[in-house]
């Protein structure tokens, strides 16, 4: 009785802990959801053509592939706080980079240091989740943390084409992204430590008591764990903890092969969501503040969906929000490559930019999901680190996947094969999903 009585409601955890434990990523992703609609904008005004423009873009996705590993290095030694901290510090030279890039090959640069950190924010927060939250709850603790990322690339366009309204320069949003990244510092070094604070005393009865009874509520923070039950950075616990994110790939090589080569088709569909909208809006003649615009309404779709997807995959089953996703996002991408030479070319960019918004906002967490239920439970982080490392190469292949036939045919042909990527994916979800997650109970 007295366990039930101390556990948290979800409001408790919402007010105690849901303002160091999303806070950061909300700051992070408002700011790079201002920017990124604007990337291809601002690398045609340096003088890059569409399918340079989308090479440019997929910067910042193969920046997030490459920081990977040292980012799963840093928070297994120094902890997510510092790494989160450094994260950050080092942005902010990516922020001036790119603000003042006299150059493409300059921006380029910038953009890639930008996704590199942003690798570390992802891995910091996956981990610190996947080690607290029980099976009964974990896919709505990781949609809220799928949804805090969504919120701000809810939000971020529209804050970008308000400040072209007011400015003028798509550099301003630029410069906004790094107010973000100087706020998200400050929250990270001066707010109180959540790993911290969810090592408290109760810490076992609380946990027990979020098993014993799944009331449907939203999980707005993580469950904590006895201190005894995480094991010491660089230990092996039978996960290949310390042994380095490339040889726990070999030893988790089926899993990854299979399940996570499905994962990685779903984050090549969302990363070519990210590029082919803005530089389909710039192909059909649209200005920038109109992209933005349209961006920002897929990207609330996109975020009003994001707990549902949490609840689908809690009571019914990963499948059942992988699947839908899937298919949505790959119908809308082959749709949409017939509507090039349309007479109504815009309104098709943006209602099929509104499909791939549900789409997206079904599979919201999926990929946490995913990679928490079958990462070895004593350390989870090294296999995250690998888990990671595969889906953002899934991501960051996109982009050039997207710019390479477009060079050589034409953006409505590499949005179509994007399309035909998302339905083979969504095939094999179905295979590989009933084989390695655990069926959850409703």
């Amino acid at each position: 009785m007295s366990d039930h009585a101390d556990a948290p409601t979800a409001r408790d955890v919402l007010w105690r802990f849901g303002p160091m434990v999303y806070g950061p990523t909300v700051l992070f992703a408002l700011g790079e959801g201002a920017v990124i609609p604007l990337i291809p904008v601002i690398a045609a005004q340096l003088g890059a053509d569409v399918a340079t423009a989308a090479l440019v873009a997929s910067a910042l996705v193969v920046g997030q592939l490459c920081g990977n590993i040292p980012a799963g290095w840093a928070v297994a030694r120094i902890g997510e706080r510092l790494t989160m901290a450094i994260a950050g510090l080092v942005s902010l030279a990516g922020i001036v980079g790119m603000a003042l890039a006299p150059s493409l090959g300059i921006f380029a640069i910038a953009v890639f240091l930008i996704g590199f950190c942003a690798a570390a924010f992802g891995l910091a927060r996956h981990s610190f989740m996947t080690t607290r939250v029980p099976l009964s709850f974990r896919a709505r603790a990781l949609s809220m943390l799928g949804g805090t990322f969504r919120l701000g690339m809810f939000i971020g366009p529209f804050v970008a084409a308000a400040l072209l309204a007011i400015f003028g320069d798509e550099h301003a949003t630029v410069w906004f992204f790094g107010g973000c990244l100087v706020a998200t510092v400050l929250l990270v070094l001066l707010g109180p430590d959540p790993e911290k604070q969810f090592l408290a005393p109760t810490a076992r009865g609380r946990t027990e008591a979020m098993e014993t009874e799944d009331t449907g509520e939203p999980v707005t923070g993580s469950i904590p764990v006895p201190r005894a039950q995480r094991p010491q950075a660089g230990s092996d616990a039978g996960s290949g903890a310390g042994t380095g994110v490339i040889r726990t790939m070999w030893r988790h090589r089926r899993v990854l092969s299979t399940l996570g080569l499905a994962a990685a088709s779903l984050s090549a569909v969302r990363s070519a969501r990210q590029v082919v909208l803005p530089l389909w809006g710039v192909s059909i003649g649209l200005d920038a503040q109109t992209i933005a615009l349209v961006v920002g309404i897929s990207g609330a779709i996109d975020f009003a969906l994001f707990y549902a997807s949490g609840q689908v995959m809690d009571r019914f089953g990963r499948l059942w929000a992988a699947l839908p996703a899937m298919l949505l996002m790959g119908a809308g991408f082959v749709a949409l490559a017939f509507t090039h030479d349309l007479p109504e070319a815009a309104m098709w960019f943006a209602m099929f930019a509104a499909v791939l918004g549900v789409g997206n906002g079904l599979s919201s967490g999926i990929l946490l999901t995913l990679g928490a239920d079958v990462a070895p439970k004593a350390d989870p982080a090294p296999f995250l680190g690998s888990w990671r490392t595969l889906t953002d190469a899934g991501g960051a292949v996109a982009p050039l996947l997207v710019s390479g036939i477009a060079a050589a045919a034409s953006l409505a042909v590499a949005t179509g094969v994007m399309g035909a990527i998302g339905l083979v994916g969504a095939l094999a979800f179905v295979r590989w999903v009933p084989r390695y997650v655990p069926r959850v109970k409703p």
